[in-house]
């Protein structure tokens, strides 16, 4: 596109509108095309709104099995990043997973959100299962962060709902982080699934080969397979748990009035996780809908005392 461009021409005119009498700070902001160009932009912020500038970037990882991963890096030029990990049926586009992504970027805090396979942006097929196999994919990310020139640091990991569960395992199966955020993930993978597929569901899925999971106007969200069904009810979260390592911090944060996965389950998590911080924030619910500022909060809390903490070991 053209700098006389029509639609970059009216851009450049708000921006201008909207900063006319700026001085100081640089802000930068990153346009993505679907010709894979990147054009940038540079304006002035005035010294009182001055924040770390943010690069905004699109990243495709390879999983072990080939398949792309998408995701989007918020560059604040730190050395650790924090990786964020969607729910079910959810993306790196969810509220949840753009809010903090902006709340830890304000604080100079270099994120990356993604999809995992067969979700957004990232190839694959979809299974409402694939819980160590997500594992695997943030293992993928991690890798290639750290393999990075120069290379990142992860910081730590971050998982809504089922991606908390991800975030959990992933713990336990490699041992190398030192910082997890379990936000409302389940502690009892073989709860909740009536709720979603109906009762009856194993016989249903032995007749059928599959149950399909419908929203209220009967569309069908997602299909469940025996094999994705016999992966989740056959992943272990307790035995995760007990297998994390003592010195990796883990903070699980909960709404009271989660109507998808009840809070006790945060409660059991807090059980059987030695190095465990449990925050329960009141009145929300799943999705945080009229809390994502305390969630964003309590999360920022928590990384900026653990980043502290390492600056003070020796």
């Amino acid at each position: 596109m053209s700098s006389d461009g029509k639609m970059l021409l009216n851009l450049q005119e708000l921006l201008e509108v909207a900063f006319n009498h700026v001085h100081g700070g640089i802000w930068q902001v990153r346009f993505f095309f679907s010709f894979n160009r990147t054009v940038t932009e540079r304006m002035a912020l005035p010294l009182s709104a001055q924040s770390p500038v943010v690069e905004q970037q699109k990243v495709t990882i390879s999983n072990k099995h080939g398949e792309k991963l998408v995701g989007l890096l918020h560059d604040t030029g730190s050395n650790d990043i924090v990786i964020l990990c969607h729910g079910l049926c959810s993306t790196k586009e969810d509220d949840i997973m753009v809010n903090l992504a902006k709340a830890l970027e304000k604080e100079g805090i270099s994120v990356f959100r993604f999809d995992f396979a067969g979700n957004g942006e990232s190839e694959g097929s979809f299974s409402c299962g694939n819980y160590w196999r997500e594992a695997d994919d943030l293992r993928a990310v991690i890798e290639h962060f750290r393999r990075a020139s120069p290379s990142r640091g992860v910081s730590a990991i971050l998982g809504h709902s089922k991606g908390g569960d991800v975030v959990l395992l992933y713990a336990s199966k490699y041992q190398d982080i030192s910082t997890v955020f379990n936000v409302s993930g389940r502690y009892d993978l073989k709860k909740g699934i009536e709720e979603r597929v109906g009762k009856n569901f194993m016989e249903k899925i032995e007749q059928d080969g599959f149950i399909d999971v419908k929203n209220g106007e009967g569309s069908v969200i997602y299909r469940v397979t025996k094999e994705a069904m016999m992966d989740r009810l056959n992943t272990d979260m307790h035995e995760a748990c007990l297998a994390i390592k003592k010195d990796c911090r883990v903070f699980t944060i909960h709404g009271s009035t989660d109507e998808v996965i009840p809070v006790e389950d945060a409660l059991e998590f807090a059980k059987i996780i030695p190095n465990h911080n449990l925050h329960i924030i009141e009145g929300a619910n799943h999705c945080y809908t009229s809390h994502l500022t305390e969630l964003a909060s309590a999360v920022v809390t928590f990384m900026k005392a653990t980043l502290q903490q390492g600056k003070d070991t020796p």
